[in-house]
């Protein structure tokens, strides 16, 4: 799937059993950049089939499905490689450490960084602000959050928060396709969400046709992925916690999809 936002285009494929990769190309500039690198094989066929020679590699986070593939993809074709600061010493390959507030320039672009930590302790994202375009990593998906493999409910949720606060209308790249099963979850804590309920069908019929579910919209997730609804009084019904903190509300639901 290929998507232009003016010239930047972003082109979508999947790898792995249920992960997404991500190139970016600037047309004018001539260069790529690979939002993780999950599988090496599946960027190098991508990029053959774009005919776009890789330039950089932007790392959201240090696990292996997002940080695995950085050396051999640098050893093949030179490539400059970013991620966070906070996990530097878990990057490997990285020339170029990065940290909430600053902006990495690519081509004539630029993506805002934003410090996310709650999946692992210093996950990043790249936020693309004129292109209304974000790469989420781990910290959000269609329908749901991150595990908190790392961080703490608290950096979770404030990491979410950061992301509520962009525009409604930006596009939001998960590498992840969780969102059957994240709809199916989140219809146990707000079922009378009729927003909810309609895309959760309409996520059947994407599924059933081998369609991705991916890239979402900011206000999509808004009106359908429970972790970013602490206000429903719908959810705090349900789960049993009509007076209780943000914070706790959202401790409690990330515990119940943990064991979903």
């Amino acid at each position: 799937m290929t998507i232009h936002a003016n010239s930047l285009e972003t082109y979508m494929f999947p790898c792995l059993t249920d992960n997404y990769g991500f190139l970016l190309h600037d047309t004018e500039k001539d260069l790529t950049a690979t939002v993780d690198t999950p599988d090496v094989n599946a960027i190098e066929k991508a990029l053959a089939i774009k005919n776009w020679k890789l330039t950089h590699i932007l790392n959201t986070h240090h696990h292996w499905d997002h940080a695995g593939g950085n050396l051999e993809l640098k050893q093949n074709t030179g490539c400059l490689i970013a991620g966070p600061l906070a996990e530097a010493s878990m990057i490997p390959g990285i020339d170029i450490e990065l940290h909430e507030g600053d902006i990495f320039q690519f081509g004539r672009f630029n993506a805002r960084v934003y410090d996310t930590p709650g999946h692992t302790s210093g996950h990043i994202v790249y936020h693309f602000e004129s292109e209304h375009i974000a790469f989420v990593g781990d910290t959000l998906f269609a329908m749901g959050c991150g595990r908190l493999f790392e961080g703490t409910p608290e950096q979770m949720w404030h990491s979410l928060n950061k992301i509520m606060k962009w525009p409604d209308e930006t596009r939001l790249y998960c590498a992840h396709e969780y969102t059957q099963a994240n709809a199916r979850f989140a219809l146990t804590v707000e079922p009378h969400n009729r927003d909810l309920y309609i895309r959760a069908r309409e996520v059947e019929k994407i599924r059933a046709a081998g369609e991705p579910t991916i890239p979402t919209t900011l206000v999509l997730e808004k009106k359908t992925n429970p972790f970013l609804r602490l206000h429903s009084r719908d959810i705090r019904r349900t789960i049993n916690m009509e007076k209780s903190s943000d914070l706790d509300v959202f401790t409690k639901i990330r515990n119940l999809k943990n064991a979903f």
